[in-house]
């Protein structure tokens, strides 16, 4: 089997090289570093680790003359951990059934209104501001996760390619500047702000979530996973009424 940039091998096979090493290593300390400066920075709202993490990554590749694409390939372990980071937040969620159950009422409206704010937004400042209706399309999934939102996007007709960035995006300034409104309406219910966090910024603002407590948490890891399936069903529609 060949091998690709920084000994990946070719083919979407996988091997531990000492490349894949460096890169995985790289990435975990960079957002260890962006963890610390954050603590140091006392959680100043443009220290957001994701946020400052990346900014690292991508200065170092620039210096080292390292193509993104090389450093993507040798840091597959990380993306591999991705989905079971993500099953696991069902775990402290199953210690919330209880209260869920109680307020399923609520809960579901309040999803429902945050999707629907979300997807109609995008829809029509993309189009007040100018944008034709490929940028539109490709706009409007933006607050759900990347695999999703592509999905969602290429079969609308909009560009997966476009959407991956703006979902990206929306997750770090969400993730950044969701704790400090929450902090200015006095929303202090961890589950309240975890809905929030997960209907407006998805998995980056799951990760930020659940450095506050874990049960927000686990209320944002609920919500991401169910904004997917809500925006998959209600966008079509609002496609076909406001553009």
């Amino acid at each position: 089997m060949g091998r690709g940039p920084l000994g990946s091998p070719e083919g979407g096979g996988m091997s531990f090289t000492w490349e894949v090493f460096a890169a995985s290593a790289a990435t975990i300390a960079a957002y260890i570093l962006a963890l610390k400066l954050k603590a140091l920075g006392k959680g100043h709202v443009l220290l957001q680790p994701l946020l400052t993490a990346s900014l690292g990554v991508g200065i170092a590749l620039a210096l080292l003359h390292v193509p993104y694409g090389a450093y993507y390939s040798a840091a597959w372990p990380v993306h591999k951990l991705l989905g079971p980071a993500t099953v696991a937040l069902a775990v402290p969620l199953a210690a919330q059934l209880g209260r869920l159950k109680r307020l399923w009422l609520p809960v579901s409206f309040g999803l429902l209104a945050g999707n629907l704010a979300a997807a109609a937004s995008a829809l029509l400042l993309t189009r007040f501001l100018g944008g034709d209706r490929l940028l539109a399309l490709s706009m409007a999934p933006k607050s759900t996760t990347t695999p999703v939102a592509m999905g969602i996007s290429e079969r609308l007709g909009g560009d997966p390619s476009l959407t991956a960035v703006v979902v990206v995006l929306t997750g770090i300034v969400g993730a950044a500047l969701g704790p400090w409104v929450l902090d200015r309406l006095a929303v202090k219910d961890p589950a309240v702000r975890g809905l929030g966090m997960g209907v407006s910024c998805h998995g980056i603002g799951t990760a930020t979530a659940a450095e506050e407590s874990e049960e927000s948490g686990a209320w944002s890891g609920l919500a991401m996973g169910l904004s997917g399936l809500i925006t998959a069903l209600i966008l079509p529609f609002l496609v076909r009424v406001l553009l």
